[in-house]
């Protein structure tokens, strides 16, 4: 299972490009989950990086899921028209192109944070939000997991 991790601050160059960094870059097995990338809208309209082999999985077990016909047709257009396989250069930058930067409403200054099995794109400020927001919660969640897996250890003990 692929657990990306972390959060990096970086910056859109002036032709487009987004530096992504070899900390994240590093956490992905080109073998097992392709060397390529698609990039694509996500939830609350955070800009996604999967990995090639997780976008396939996700997209074809969404498309399956999505419900009524119209909402299925929906979902495949929007999921399908709107993703971008891409490719990283050399340095590890990857070309987003203003249109997509301006409907993910990114601006120059980005923050990317690895979320499982995927890369989110966010403008740092609102990633700074998002966090302040969230975090008694998180806490909260913390605490809980935590207490799960203490349980299951105690049980394996005894």
């Amino acid at each position: 299972m692929l657990l990306l991790t972390g959060e990096y601050e970086h910056t859109v160059d002036e032709k487009g490009r987004l530096f992504i960094t070899n900390k994240l870059r590093g956490q992905i097995d080109a073998s097992q989950y392709g060397s390529d990338f698609y990039l694509v809208p996500g939830p609350n309209g955070i800009l996604c990086l999967y990995p090639e082999k997780c976008f396939e999985r996700i997209a074809v077990r969404a498309a399956a899921g999505a419900g009524a016909p119209d909402e299925t047709i929906t979902f495949e257009r929007m999921n399908f028209g709107l993703a971008s396989k891409v490719e990283l250069d050399k340095q590890g930058r990857l070309l987003v192109s203003e249109k997509t930067r301006r409907r993910s409403g990114l601006g120059s200054e980005l923050t990317l944070i690895g979320v499982m099995d995927h890369i989110e794109i966010w403008n740092s400020a609102s990633w700074e939000e998002y966090v302040t927001e969230h975090q008694a919660s998180f806490q909260q969640q913390v605490m809980k997991a935590r207490q799960e897996v203490m349980k299951e250890a105690t049980k394996q003990i005894i």
